[in-house]
């Protein structure tokens, strides 16, 4: 068995990223209240997230929609916790999600937006993935796909468009991401620019800089709050 997570560790970590996120924000003059800090709790248990709410957080992402629909059942007396599903999500398991999540960042094609539609509650608000990267081994719409997966979405009475989302390829180069980032900002503005598109969700633990660079208004912070993966 794991050892229980320690309460200062986290809140530690978590004031440690958020001062990551002001000084980036600032060094870009950004307001920092433009970024939104989601922390990524997959394979993580219900008292490690307890832990980070006792410390002020409030949106956590989830990337399985069976630990998802878990830990939300587990949680569900912290009335104000808000879930974003943030990983490939199967048309099949859009039941389990659409339910408790607050924000789903990964639709990617028109097929799972119409399901997403069918099972929301009304006004889901949901980011389209785009595989800017053109990674073969990654989810997410190709940017010749965009402008049909945007017009299916907005089609759903039940969803509410809100953005974009992608995930560079691997690097340990934070630099690396950087043409990933600002390529979406580039299909961003193709496709209705800030009015229609809002939110940018891009940048992780060890690129969140290069991110918030490029205009990134979510952030999905892990490893830098919660450790390792289990």
């Amino acid at each position: 068995m794991s050892a229980a997570p320690n309460p200062s560790d986290v809140g530690q970590r978590l004031e440690a990223v958020r001062a990551r996120i002001t000084a980036a924000a600032r060094a870009n003059g950004r307001d920092p209240a433009e970024v939104r800090l989601v922390a990524v709790s997959k394979t993580k248990d219900a008292a490690a997230i307890r832990l980070a709410y006792a410390a002020g957080q409030r949106d956590f992402g989830e990337n399985y929609a069976q630990e998802l629909a878990k830990k939300a059942a587990e949680l569900e007396d912290l009335g104000d916790l808000r879930w974003h599903f943030i990983g490939h999500l199967q048309r099949n398991k859009a039941k389990l999600v659409a339910p408790v999540a607050s924000v789903v960042h990964t639709v990617d094609s028109a097929r799972l937006a119409e399901e997403l539609g069918k099972r929301a509650e009304g006004a889901l608000p949901v980011l389209v993935e785009v595989n800017v990267g053109g990674e073969d081994q990654k989810s997410g719409c190709r940017p010749a796909e965009l402008g049909s997966v945007l017009e299916a979405v907005e089609k759903e009475k039940r969803l509410r468009l809100t953005g974009l989302m992608t995930v560079p390829p691997m690097s340990d180069d934070p630099t690396a991401s950087r043409p990933v980032f600002e390529g979406l900002v580039v299909l961003r503005n193709e496709h209705g620019g800030p009015h229609r598109l809002p939110d940018l969700s891009m940048g992780m633990s060890h690129d969140l800089e290069e991110a918030i660079r490029a205009g990134a208004t979510i952030v999905r912070v892990g490893t830098a709050i919660f450790g390792a993966r289990s």
